[in-house]
């Protein structure tokens, strides 16, 4: 056995919905004893870091169920089980903000949530934004506002919480640091 690795002794699917699987893991422990892990099955996610001609970033804002409360967000989906990442995040880009581009580059992918979660994020950014003459169509039930933010303003926004979500943090943060380059 690997160091810390858990060996699954027995599986319980509790909950399989149409974006997540609960399960409940018996894990033999390094030291020999069992456990119980709760952990969700997700496809996995990506997100888009869009930045238009004018140096905005673009952010979509909506209801959070969870937390009962409208986050700003860099626009994001769930992938398709064996979606490319790539596809998606152009796909989650039109659907959400009405742009699309023809430049998307990889940034970075981790786990939103290892502790329970296995879902994997994916995350994009592009200054190459075309305005979609005709939007694609969002899920039926997303409802998503437009907000145009400077670097400045998204990080008012984190100091108050409006952006509180790690994605977003994340793509704050990280052009943060490419501007003190």
């Amino acid at each position: 056995m690997k160091k810390f690795e858990e060996k699954t002794v027995k599986t319980e699917e509790i909950f399989n919905g149409k974006i997540v699987q609960l399960q409940i893991d018996e894990v033999q422990l390094p030291n020999g004893k069992t456990s119980k892990r709760e952990i969700i099955k997700h496809p996995g996610a990506v997100a888009v870091i869009p930045i238009t001609k004018d140096n905005k970033i673009v952010f979509v804002e909506q209801y959070r169920k969870p937390l009962e409360k409208s986050l700003v967000e860099i626009p994001a989906g769930k992938l398709e089980r064996g979606e490319n990442p790539l596809v998606a995040a152009v796909r989650e880009l039109e659907e959400e903000t009405g742009y699309t581009t023809n430049s998307l580059s990889f940034v970075t992918s981790f786990y939103s949530s290892p502790g329970f979660a296995n879902e994997l994020l994916h995350i994009y950014i592009t200054d190459d934004l075309v305005k979609l003459d005709e939007p694609q169509p969002g899920d039926d039930d997303e409802f998503v506002e437009i907000v145009e933010l400077t670097l400045d303003e998204a990080k008012q926004y984190v100091e108050e919480e409006r952006i509180h979500d790690a994605k977003t943090n994340y793509a704050v943060l990280y052009l943060h640091a490419l501007e003190g380059r």
